[in-house]
């Protein structure tokens, strides 16, 4: 188990860390979550032991690390740009930290056999890696990264410089493929869809806080504060009164039940039904087409309104809408 206890990085006055406190169980994977310059990669540098803290304790096992070189750490890493030896073929990039490690001729063969097996690329040993795609160097560097058995694994932005489609089904592969292993992992990505596809627990990070942490579902149930539902993509924020059952925004009202205190909600683009019939009316702003449906946004008097729609729509068309009250997220609880 992974323990950060009130790890706190500054650099030239700076705060990098501010204070994280963060743990990772054993076969836990944790994302870590936030826009370039929150302190992710500063953290998961902390961990690795590529850079000391000014204040604070990593432990493994209950067991501090703060003398302990990043090579004696027993900790793997991968990176965005997955550093592999260009002169080496598939074979010997996976089988390097195992010859680091002293493993036998015979022994490194069955392990990297098995590592290319696990990763999908039985058959490719003796591959160049130029002769690769993007998605088959990140399969090898993931192989090597994994044949050491690490006890963690330490993972920055691994798959960021692959488009969209292909990262999407290789997170879903690596996934797969760290359940089966039991692997423990610390995955940092500024990507929402990464961290929620890959991760038990999710930590998001704000000019180096920890702001929100949870499940995914949970996070994305009750983003908690307007920073994080940002983050998530709910851009409409909106005051809101909680009246027996019912939901008031000053502008519309719906039925729904929101905890005592709550101030603050945010409308998820989900959370907007356009059709003939709405109660709401507002002109559109501007429309996306996005994978077969519409991204659309709605100007009701001074306020802007997300919505989704599959019909298509033109900008200046006067649309009508509901909301669903019980999807409407809560921003604030009664302590602000």
């Amino acid at each position: 188990m992974l323990q950060c206890v009130q790890i706190s990085v500054s650099f030239g006055g700076t705060p990098a860390l501010d204070a994280v406190d963060l743990t990772v169980h054993d076969g836990e994977i944790v994302a870590v979550m936030g826009p370039s310059g929150c302190g992710k990669t500063t953290l998961l540098r902390v961990v690795a032991g590529l850079q000391g803290p000014d204040a604070g304790t990593i432990a493994w096992d209950g067991k501090a690390l703060g003398d302990t070189p990043p090579h004696a750490r027993g900790f793997g890493l991968m990176f965005q740009d997955y550093a592999l030896f260009p002169h080496l073929d598939v074979k010997g990039n996976v089988e390097f930290g195992l010859r680091m490690r002293g493993m036998s001729a015979e022994d490194r063969i069955d392990r990297v056999d098995d590592m290319l097996q696990t990763v999908g690329l039985d058959g490719y040993a003796e591959r160049k890696i130029n002769e690769l795609s993007g998605g088959e160097q990140q399969r090898v560097a993931l192989a090597r990264t994994l044949a050491p058995s690490p006890r963690l694994v330490l993972l920055d932005e691994p798959i960021g410089a692959l488009d969209r489609t292909l990262r999407e089904h290789l997170i879903a592969e690596m996934r797969d493929v760290f359940a089966r292993l039991g692997v423990t992992a610390l995955y940092v990505t500024h990507d929402r869809d990464e961290a929620f596809a890959i991760a038990d627990t999710v930590a998001v990070m704000n000019h180096g806080l920890v702001v929100r942490k949870g499940t995914p579902e949970e996070i994305w149930r009750d983003p908690e504060n307007e920073y994080v539902a940002s983050l998530l993509g709910f851009d409409t924020i909106v005051a809101v009164e909680a009246r027996a059952g019912w939901l008031d925004l000053g502008w519309a009202r719906m039925a729904g039940d929101l905890p005592a205190g709550i101030s603050r909600v945010a409308v998820p683009p989900h959370a907007v039904l356009v059709g003939d019939e709405g109660p709401i009316e507002g002109k559109v702003l501007s429309v996306t087409y996005h994978a077969g449906r519409y991204d659309i946004a709605i100007s009701v008097g001074s306020l802007v309104i997300e919505a989704v729609s599959s019909h298509r729509h033109t900008v200046g068309d006067t649309v009508r809408f509901e909301i669903d009250g019980t999807q409407l997220l809560p921003i604030e609880d009664a302590h602000g």
